[in-house]
């Protein structure tokens, strides 16, 4: 690789500033003998860990932190959305359930385009027709039935409490209520709970009457208090008020599946994530594939090589992600032979880390047969060893800006997920073509990766986050930097962090993500580097040889780790 010139590593040097190989770990390292739990808000984080110490287990935990999330974390987590959810039990059986939402029976492939065929972008991203039908409930609903031990009503009655009562807000809420403030009003002239006179500030306590009357229908009801009755009149009345399409038979008709995972190996690390139609397991297992053969841990953590052999494998398994990724329900995803470990790595073998490979010149892998930033997540695992990865989401942050009147929570953005048009980016500058085009019951495809790990048979990570298009990027990460780094699970969730997705022909860093004379480097041989703000939300478990649950919550924000 060439030497770059003196002159230009220090006027780039005192540009960017000092970039430290390795972020400060935010938090002290913590650890758990029997339970533990990472959520993206301390109250969801203590609603799991008591459920684990009353007995309940891991999915027992999952349920009540996700009715939990639902009402302190309005942003992401959710009622009106849906997601994935990665189970292992302690006797090693793994499983994985799809709740993503799914598109309206009258949805078509050109409603969001204008009369000359071109995007109408704020028709998928906000008001009543960018919504799906959610599927958080019925997801929930099903994790019960084959997994749970603890009353349904026991385990919705933390969220009805938190919602009746009220819970004090951080102040990074704060500013998110006051900042989307014209949107809510725009797209609620009715009023929500959210919508107030005067500015939110840290510590305000936040009550929402109408969710709490939603959840105790649910609490008695089940799935038939979301899909069916008053809730289900309050969404249809909701979508009559806008310009929506989710219907009475939508709703009934939504069913959360449990699908086979993604499984696959690492050198000798067993990885068990998500099918599609999240492209996350697929895309992660491609890129662990992708680099293996090379000497990460040699080179080091976001050493140029390093960087190098990521990137140029991102490159590609993004291209693939765009062609060949979908609802299978809908489109036969070739998913064994993009993860043939041999295929990625006999392509990788021919890439050059000289110099940067544009990505005009990536196109997607062509197998015979075949056509061509607001989500949460939460890690957990109990005393008995079972554990769940689970992301969730509405898509953008506080999702389509619709609270459903009556019912007081919000409906999600999900059609922004399909391929509005191919070619065309949606939020997160993601390309999709036909496989991911928009048709009635079908699942939009997801970059959401909730993964569990495995070495020598026992359980050794589990891992997820959210993060749009950087959420495969974020976990492969993290992964690296336990498997090959040797870092705990919180600096492995701390570290700085850095993204490419293939188009836009960019690398997107945080600010201390890779040094500077890296930067440089880099630079000189042709990858362009973007700053940008920070990357993900990781919550890591990372399972000890003594047993111990060490864990990592991301200070990126309001995350915590909690456990006994």
């Amino acid at each position: 690789m060439k030497k770059p010139n003196l002159i230009y590593i220090v006027s780039l040097f005192l540009l960017l500033g000092s970039c430290s190989v390795k972020q400060q770990s935010g938090t002290a390292v913590q650890e758990f003998e029997h339970g533990a739990v990472v959520t993206a808000h301390p109250i969801a984080s203590n609603v799991g860990v008591d459920i684990l110490k009353k007995g309940g287990n891991a999915i027992d935990a999952a349920i009540a932190v996700k009715f939990a999330l639902a009402v302190v974390y309005p942003n992401a987590g959710n009622l009106g959305g849906g997601g994935f959810l990665v189970y292992r039990g302690k006797d090693g059986e793994v499983n994985s359930l799809d709740f993503r939402e799914k598109a309206p029976g009258a949805a078509s492939r050109d409603m969001y385009l204008d009369k000359d065929g071109n995007p109408i972008t704020d028709l998928s991203l906000y008001g009543q027709l960018a919504s799906g039908v959610p599927g958080s409930v019925a997801g929930m609903d099903e994790a019960h039935k084959k997994y749970g031990s603890i009353s349904w009503k026991e385990l919705v009655q933390p969220a009805i409490d938190l919602a009746a009562k009220g819970f004090e807000i951080t102040d990074q809420q704060a500013g998110e209520f006051n900042r989307y403030k014209a949107r809510f009003q725009k797209f609620n002239p009715n009023g929500a709970a959210i919508i107030q006179d005067k500015e939110w500030k840290a510590g305000d306590v936040f009550v929402q009457k109408e969710l709490s009357e939603t959840l105790i229908r649910i609490a008695e009801q089940g799935r038939d208090g979301f899909y069916k009755g008053k809730t289900a009149d309050y969404i249809v009345t909701e979508m009559k008020r806008g310009n929506g399409i989710i219907s009475h038979k939508d709703l009934e008709d939504y069913q959360a599946v449990w699908r086979a995972p993604i499984v696959g190996m690492y050198k000798n690390y067993k990885v068990i994530s998500m099918p599609p139609p999240s492209s996350g397991g697929v895309a992660l297992m491609a890129l662990l594939q992708s680099v293996e053969k090379y000497p990460l841990a040699k080179w080091g953590f976001q050493k140029d090589s390093t960087v190098r052999a990521m990137v140029e494998a991102e490159r590609r398994i993004y291209a693939d992600r765009a062609t060949h990724l979908g609802d299978p329900d809908f489109y036969r995803v070739p998913v064994a032979n993009l993860m043939d470990a041999k295929f990625n790595q006999e392509r990788m073998s021919k890439v050059s880390l000289a110099k940067a490979t544009p990505s005009d010149a990536v196109k997607a892998a062509k197998f015979p047969g075949y056509e061509s930033e607001q989500t949460t997540h939460y890690s957990i695992v109990d005393k008995d060893g079972n554990a769940v990865s689970l992301t969730t989401t509405i898509n953008g942050s506080y999702g389509s800006c619709v609270w459903v009147d009556g019912a007081g929570f919000l409906l999600n953005n999900e059609m922004d997920d399909f391929s509005v048009k191919p070619g065309t980016p949606n939020m997160y500058g993601l390309l999709g073509g036909k496989a991911n085009s928009i048709e009635p019951g079908k699942r939009m495809l997801s970059a959401m990766t909730p993964t569990i790990i495995e070495e020598n048979g026992k359980l050794k990570m589990v891992v997820g986050t959210p993060g749009g298009s950087t959420i495969i990027t974020s976990v492969f990460q993290t992964i690296l930097n336990v498997l090959e780094f040797g870092m705990t699970a919180q600096e492995s969730v701390s570290a700085a962090r850095f993204h490419h997705q293939w188009k836009p022909d960019v690398i997107d860093v945080e600010a201390k993500a890779i040094d500077s004379l890296t930067r440089v480097s880099l630079t000189e041989d042709g990858y362009k580097l973007n700053k940008r703000g920070p990357i993900g939300r990781v919550e890591n478990i990372v399972i000890l040889p003594n047993g111990k649950k060490q864990t990592g919550a991301d200070h990126r924000g309001d995350d915590k780790a909690a456990g006994y």
